[in-house]
């Protein structure tokens, strides 16, 4: 008998280790016998840190919720839909902001953006909140040895504090391998330097294009590289547990760059559009990201802005060949990471979490990227897979943000979480995932000059509301309701008919009240 995961089958032994496991948890749920946490071998805060469970968290960057195992026939993700079927999976999980570096902060210091004032890319979060304990931090500090690679935090903005050593290098760190193109971006960039322009401008603006297909082993790009580091780490770590490894894939961000082989998967002109390639209706025309990021890359510098024209259809078709690729390429390092998991005989007593930090729209609303506080743009990827939780179990219908999971994860490790986090444990679910839970979830996003103009948003069971209002006298711009039941597209902004009068009152004073008044009742 095997139990294939990720790729790798476990031996009969481990398997039945694991499945007494599970039986074990099942009975001590039913008796109350472990408290606050779901697990029974492990999660007890009374545990010496031997006998707690490692954390692999594996995080991926623009990930949106679009895998097989969630009914997209044509996106190629055998990896991420085996580790679905023998996890928990979150069907409405929620970014606090549509950003990196805003998202990454919140969900890893369990506060939500108002909080931590990250409303920027550039802004490191230590210099406004230099005693907050991040996820790793709170692991390293109860005993765990915390390594990561690749992309946690954002990029250029990374925290030693959350680590046990420093972050482990990656030996790749220019994105394509085409020759022509290297050779063309270093003139390029040798031209800026003499201009004066420093390296973050360089970085930032003066990129190549936005996909690529070279036909190379998956280590000569920086994902397969990711992958490689994280297998030694494994290796390295299996005698000092328990750790908390954090893998940090970048794609699918863009560029869109992979092996050819993960291109060669897909028939682009079998690939379906986007089903609403035009902005919604009655939408304030700032509501639409600019597409700021794709303009970077060299052969989309004249990109229509969304309220001014659509990409041509190859363009379209190229782009959104080159994320599937991405994704499934990306599919296959998540899957060789979770393969030496189980061969290094580490499965059954390490926690993985999959996370995608975001949406990210495909020509959604004629849009390419995210930075918008619709649905498409923050709602996210959660995977949780633990050996004495029930394999395949869904938490289908309940909210959850992102700034929940550093309390859920110190809770399902049977560590104490840091005090005053604005995120709250969703470990209840686990028992109960039809249990009364939050009415709603909070994203934002600015807009204007200086960020000015602030969208908060605000997703309950049935609506997204939206409110614009301007910082500096309170005043409320604009106002965007999409109905989910008749509008899960979120097409037409119903906000400004009299007849749903009624409806914006009810949903401002919901807005007013808070994400505190949205929580579940204990």
């Amino acid at each position: 008998m095997s139990f294939d995961f990720g790729g790798s089958p476990l031996d009969r032994r481990a398997f039945l280790k694991l499945g007494g496991a599970a039986a074990a948890s099942a009975a001590a749920t039913a008796s109350g016998l472990f408290g606050k946490s779901p697990f029974a071998s492990f999660g007890s805060q009374d545990a010496s840190p031997s006998a707690r469970p490692n954390i692999l968290f594996i995080s991926c960057d623009d990930l949106r919720p679009e895998f097989g195992f969630q009914g997209n026939s044509v996106i190629q993700t055998p990896n991420i839909d085996r580790l679905a079927s023998r996890s928990t999976t979150f069907g409405r999980v929620y970014s606090q902001m549509s950003m990196c570096n805003p998202c990454r902060t919140s969900l890893l210091t369990g506060l939500r953006p108002d909080t931590t004032r990250i409303y920027d890319q550039d802004t490191h979060f230590r210099s406004v909140l230099p005693n907050a304990v991040t996820l790793p931090q709170a692991f390293k500090n109860a005993g765990y040895e915390t390594v990561a690679v690749g992309k946690l935090f954002h990029n250029t903005l990374p925290d030693p504090a959350s680590w046990s050593r420093p972050e482990a290098e990656i030996p790749l760190n220019f994105p394509y391998l085409n020759p022509e193109t290297r050779t063309r971006l270093e003139k390029r960039r040798e031209k800026a330097r003499s201009m004066g322009r420093s390296d973050g401008f360089i970085s930032a603006f003066l990129r190549g294009p936005a996909t690529e297909a070279y036909d190379a082993p998956d280590n000569l790009y920086e994902d397969g590289a990711i992958a490689d580091v994280a297998i030694g780490l494994l290796r390295e770590l299996r005698g000092k547990q328990p750790f908390f490894l954090g893998v940090g894939f970048i794609s699918p961000h863009l560029p869109f760059v992979s092996p050819k082989k993960y291109w060669d998967l897909y028939d682009r002109d079998k690939i379906p559009p986007a089903p609403n390639y035009y902005p919604p209706k009655g939408a304030p025309r700032f509501s639409l990201n600019k597409l700021t990021e794709l303009r970077c890359h060299e052969d989309f510098i004249l990109a229509p802005d969304p309220t001014e024209g659509l990409l041509p259809e190859p363009q379209a078709r190229l782009l959104k060949h080159g994320y599937y690729a991405s994704v499934s390429f990306v599919d296959a390092q998540v899957g060789r990471v979770l393969e030496v998991l189980a061969a290094l005989g580490l499965r059954d007593n390490t926690i993985v979490v999959l996370l995608g930090d975001s949406g990210w729209k495909l020509g959604e609303h004629s849009g390419w990227g995210k930075l918008t506080n619709y649905e498409i743009d923050t709602r996210a990827t959660l995977i949780i897979s633990a050996p004495n939780l029930a394999p395949a179990a869904k938490i289908e219908n309940r909210i959850v943000e992102l700034v929940d999971l550093h309390p859920s994860m110190c809770e399902l490790a049977g560590i104490a979480p840091p005090a005053n986090l604005d995120g709250i444990s969703f470990a209840p679910l686990f028992r109960d995932a039809e249990r009364p839970w939050k009415t709603a979830a909070f994203s934002q996003f600015p807009r204007g000059f200086t960020n000015r103009i602030m969208g908060r948003a605000m997703r309950t069971e049935r609506y997204r509301y939206v409110e614009w209002i301007d910082w500096y006298d309170e005043t409320l711009i604009a106002t965007e309701i999409y109905d989910q039941k008749t509008d899960p597209q979120e097409n037409v902004n119903i906000a400004g008919d009299p007849g749903n009068a009624g409806l914006v009152r009810t949903l401002a004073a919901q807005m007013k009240a808070g994400p505190k008044a949205a929580l579940p009742s204990k």
